[in-house]
């Protein structure tokens, strides 16, 4: 079956190459596990531990630095500070403390394990980041993105690029400088001289010739697009010239591009480029694996994915619960962190092409991967459920309501409408209500949105709506609680608490579809409110009214 698979065409083999991971990325769908872990196991199959495929491997060595480049320059075009800014010192000092105490902890346990120095710096390192791809992803799918607890995820994984982007930068260095102190030195010097130098080139560029050119460039999409990629491998080509690597290049050029107005219509077409082009780093990585020395892995890679799947989101958790969120919150960001990142593969790479570590220590980052981002998959979609059973026990990690004591209410205050959720729609809603005369009290679990309306002198409470005590703490006098939120597992936990707590009010609640509706009334809701199909009839009853006006509708 293997000579039959072994072509002499390099045409051939990407065909080959590509039915297998069409099957086998299928499989892994069907499984709900990221298409990551199978082009991995694609790189296996195809490798010489089974079927030989991969026979030019210049060609697809190629396509896969193509893909590497791509990848960093779309991380720096979507590079966004204001995102940090968005969430709050809480992404800040979450992505700061998560680097530091991971790379910390994790160097001691590697050390522990019996790994050399050097080499157990790059696990430590690799431990550390977050797949953004795998997180955006099923944060969207789960319509988290906009959460708090979505929004911290978001802002620490920024953090995360940028400390990516630096360690690329010193393992650039003192990769260069291997003929002893004075060598690494002036190695070192020279990449500090000619970094400055480049990045002084592109703000220039950025500031007086990037925009008109690809303003020209923007009366085609496909000259627009073009010319985003020409600008990546240029500039990291450029950047491995001077000795910054071609990720880094590829990096700037992408932050050199994300002040623009082009960057959303780059970056979107792009992505699907950028995937593609990646399958062919994963097929590569899988297809170097030794299977026969991974054996003497699997402790190791067990040990470390442990912590990785337990000690990062213990790690999240401990910095939110000092600085006074909720358990909840910490636990749900905390398990978008309890994976390692495709950027700890590339790191990995980078690190046995320089000589700095072997084809072992690559082997164990790849296992590490391969069983953290498999399991954090189901981490992560099933998260609500997984805090339901264990949330009663992770209240060490939650300070005494801190954040409640600083943004409370008027305790005096007494409303006729409580609105859970002050985000778009209760954004919205609570001003036309108070315009109708109706006092009401907004609560939030976004401290920021609280603080927010205080300054707006509304009055907001901050509280959580799957808290089952929080009820105990509202005003008794409100005639309608209404929940803005379309999480139909938030809105069934604020029934049954404001029930368990015999809280007497009638209850609104929203949702997206009929289905969630008539659950949520079986749930004992005494109104649904559902926004678009409600936005829907109101947006066509005034077309309706706008076109028989103008008598564009003929009567009869």
């Amino acid at each position: 079956m293997a000579d039959l698979l072994q072509f002499d065409n390099a045409f051939y083999e990407l065909a080959a190459l590509l039915v297998i991971a069409i099957i086998v990325g299928a499989i892994a769908t069907l499984l709900r596990q990221p298409l990551i872990i199978s082009f991995i196991a694609v790189g296996i199959i195809a490798g010489p531990a089974w079927l030989s495929i991969i026979q030019d491997q210049e060609a697809f060595e190629l396509l896969a630095n193509i893909g590497i480049a791509l990848l960093l320059f779309v991380v720096g075009l979507k590079l966004d500070i204001g995102l940090i800014r968005q969430s709050g010192p809480v992404a800040l000092y979450t992505g700061i403390g998560q680097v530091l105490f991971t790379s910390i902890i994790g160097f001691g346990i590697a050390l522990l394990l019996g790994i050399s120095l050097l080499h157990a710096l790059y696990v430590a390192v690799a431990l550390t980041f977050s797949s953004t791809i795998i997180i955006v992803k099923l944060l969207s799918d789960k319509r988290e993105i906009d959460s708090l607890h979505g929004r911290i995820a978001i802002g620490l994984l920024i953090v995360q690029d940028i400390v990516v982007v630096l360690v690329m930068i010193g393992l650039t260095a003192f990769g260069a400088g291997d003929g002893g102190d004075t060598s690494l030195l002036r190695e070192v010097g020279l990449v500090l001289v000619y970094g400055t130098l480049f990045v002084g080139s592109i703000v220039l560029l950025t500031r007086y010739a990037i925009g008109p050119i690809f303003r020209i460039f923007a009366r085609s999409q496909e000259l627009l697009v073009l010319g985003a990629i020409g600008w990546a491998l240029i500039l990291a080509a450029s950047g491995d010239m001077l000795g910054l690597s071609k990720e880094v290049g590829a990096f700037i050029a992408g932050v050199s591009l994300a002040s623009t107005p082009f960057r959303e219509a780059i970056g979107t077409r792009l992505v699907s480029l950028r995937d593609f082009l990646l399958l062919f780093f994963f097929l590569s990585l899988g297809a170097d694996l030794d299977l026969s020395r991974l054996s003497d892995q699997i402790v190791p890679a067990l040990v470390f994915s442990a912590f990785v799947l337990i000690g990062n989101p213990i790690i999240v958790m401990t910095i939110t619960g000092i600085m006074g969120y909720r358990k909840r919150t910490g636990f749900l960001s905390g398990l978008t962190v309890a994976q390692i990142s495709e950027f700890s593969l590339i790191l990995a790479a980078m690190g046995l092409a320089v000589g700095h570590i072997d084809e072992d220590t690559l082997g164990l980052i790849t296992l590490v991967g391969l069983i953290t981002i498999g399991t954090s998959t189901y981490l992560i979609l099933y998260s609500h459920q997984i805090y339901e059973r264990i949330g009663k026990y992770l209240s060490i990690f939650e300070r005494e309501h801190d954040i409640e004591k600083t943004l409370g209410d008027d305790d005096s205050y007494q409303p006729d409408i409580i609105v859970y959720g002050l985000g778009r729609y209760g954004g919205n809603l609570v001003p036309e209500l108070k315009k109708r005369g109706y006092s009401v009290l907004g609560v939030d679990f976004d401290p920021q949105m609280v603080q927010l309306w205080h300054r707006l002198g509304l009055h907001a409470q901050y509280g959580d709506a799957e808290d089952p005590e929080f009820p105990g703490s509202l005003p008794t006098g409100a005639k309608w609680i209404i929940s803005t939120m379309r999480d139909e597992q938030v809105s069934r936990a604020l029934l049954h608490g404001l029930e368990h707590h015999g809280y007497p009010c009638n209850v609104a609640v929203t949702a997206d579809r009929d289905s969630i509706a008539e659950r949520l009334r079986d749930e004992g809701a005494d109104l649904i409110l559902m926004p678009y199909p409600d936005a829907a009839k109101e947006a066509a009853d005034i077309l309706d009214e706008k076109l028989n006006r103008t008598g564009v509708v003929e009567s009869e």
